[in-house]
């Protein structure tokens, strides 16, 4: 079969690879047929940096290492089971939960799986990935999907999850206002989560003015501000009660720069949430962290157990996170039609999916 493999920085390869054997599969396995996946942000930085996640050596806990199938955001159709597997069955359409850790390590034990020393991810220390005709994954990794989630919805589960628990990290709730920095993927969605939260008021913040048109079609009424152009803390408590603020910023791009402008656009008692991953050691603002009494909040990945939820936002509208599929490419085409498409700085790509069909 075909699998996008990473072999080294800007090298990767589409190989041609054995097909798992279901003969063989574990008592916990599950064997699906990919449909879509895709392309994350992670990925980018992997193919542009890495290796960074992607082990070098065999992982310590899945055994994982190069060269590496891509792919941690994906859904397919179950093809066979393992003989103790009873949450799906052959010919069920699932989302992949891509995280793999221990169930009975500390965190484990507290269903806190998202946290563990020893985790591994599906397409980035795991032996299979979504970037392939087929993977094989644990039990506790799939999740059937209901009628009303398609199967390129189905692989867009993934990064929902990740801004629906960044926005429960900030205590986004009905009527209040947000502030996100970043229009990329993730940034888009995390308007689209914090409306479903029931955000009123949503500002959306970046410098590439083609993403922020993009966002405006994604939910009409965001309010875009581009920091070249535009004082972004000042218009923000222009369009705030008593000009104060907001009541939650989420930092989705991973930048020094914009979490000190969430950290001065927050209201007093607000909270920060830091979403992007950022690559150096950024300096904080501690005087105005204390000065305005807020709170800084980290928000890692999602809890695993979140799928069914998320599913059931998706497909019941309140979260369109279709809206920020720009493109659907051949699992041939992945390196420039979707790798370097996402790295233009022009910005014209937010999602890209891969078809496996």
């Amino acid at each position: 079969m075909k699998a996008a493999r990473f072999h080294g920085k800007r090298d990767v390869r589409i190989d041609e690879v054995p097909e798992p054997d279901r003969a063989r599969l574990g008592p916990r396995d599950v064997l699906v047929k990919n449909r879509f996946c895709g392309i994350c942000g992670t990925d980018l930085h992997e193919y542009a940096a890495g290796p960074i996640f992607i082990p070098t050596a065999p992982h310590p806990y899945t055994g994982a290492q190069l060269p590496q199938t891509l792919g941690h955001e994906y859904g397919g159709t179950v093809i066979a089971v393992g003989a103790e597997v009873t949450n799906v069955a052959p010919g069920d359409r699932v989302s992949i939960q891509p995280l793999i850790s221990p169930r009975d390590d500390h965190y484990g034990r507290r269903g806190l799986h998202q946290l563990s020393d020893k985790l591994g991810i599906v397409g980035l220390m795991w032996p299979w990935g979504g970037m392939a005709e087929y993977s094989v994954v644990n039990d506790y990794n799939v999740f059937a999907m209901p009628d009303s989630v398609s199967d390129a919805q189905a692989a867009l589960i993934e990064p929902t999850a990740v801004v629906v628990y960044a926005a429960e990290r900030g205590g986004v709730r009905p009527g209040s206002s947000v502030l996100v920095t970043g229009a990329g993927p993730i940034g888009q969605l995390q308007i689209l989560a914090a409306r479903a939260a029931g955000a009123t008021t949503i500002f959306l913040s970046d410098t590439n003015d083609n993403r922020l048109k993009m966002a405006r079609a994604v939910l009409p009424d965001v309010i875009t501000l581009n920091p070249k152009t535009d004082n972004v803390v000042e218009a923000i408590r222009d369009q705030t009660e008593g000009h104060v603020g907001v009541d939650v910023a989420l930092e989705c791009v991973g930048a020094e720069a914009a979490t000190a402008t969430c950290i001065e656009a927050v209201r007093r008692q607000g909270v920060v949430v830091q979403v992007g991953l950022h690559v150096g050691k950024p300096a904080v603002d501690g005087f105005t962290l204390t000065f305005k009494d807020i709170d800084l909040r980290g928000s890692w990945c999602y809890s695993t157990l979140m799928w069914p939820r998320v599913a059931a936002l998706i497909g019941s509208g309140l979260l369109p996170a279709e809206k920020v599929v720009t493109r659907r490419i051949r699992l041939d085409d992945v390196v420039a039609e979707g790798f370097e498409q996402l790295l233009s700085p022009a910005g014209t790509e937010l999602k890209i999916l891969i078809d496996l069909a």
